[in-house]
């Protein structure tokens, strides 16, 4: 059973810095892809970045470009969110979610199956 646990979140001034955790546990990192997400109270769930669990590779919603960064430990099973001068239009419920193994890694909440459950993050000006 897939399961995803997020942590990290919290409120920060504009310009601050927070690190989210997604810790995945019944999925295998040899061949998967976990992305992030975030959801502000009457907006849309937005792609924020995603990361192939095996490469490494990323790539970011041009929202976050130069901003956020993520990244992954394989052997610990944790996919990181690093969040940089956070603006207050940041603020919003963050999750992490992994798609069914053998996909292109995407950004598109639809194709994802398996969700955390949220970590909150305010940034006030």
């Amino acid at each position: 059973q897939v399961s995803l646990v997020e942590s990290g979140g919290g409120s920060v001034q504009a310009g601050g810095s927070l690190r989210l955790s997604c810790v995945v546990s019944g999925y295998d990192f040899v061949d998967g892809c976990v992305a992030w997400f975030r959801q502000a109270p009457g907006k849309e769930r937005e792609g924020v970045a995603r990361i192939y669990t095996n490469t490494a590779s990323a790539d970011r919603a041009d929202s976050v470009k130069g901003r956020f960064d993520i990244s992954r430990d394989i052997k610990k099973h944790i996919v990181y969110l690093q969040m940089n001068s956070l603006r207050p239009e940041d603020s919003a419920m963050y999750f992490c979610a992994a798609k069914p193994h053998g996909q292109y890694c995407t950004m598109f909440a639809r194709e994802f199956n398996y969700w955390g459950q949220g970590t909150q993050v305010i940034v006030s000006s």
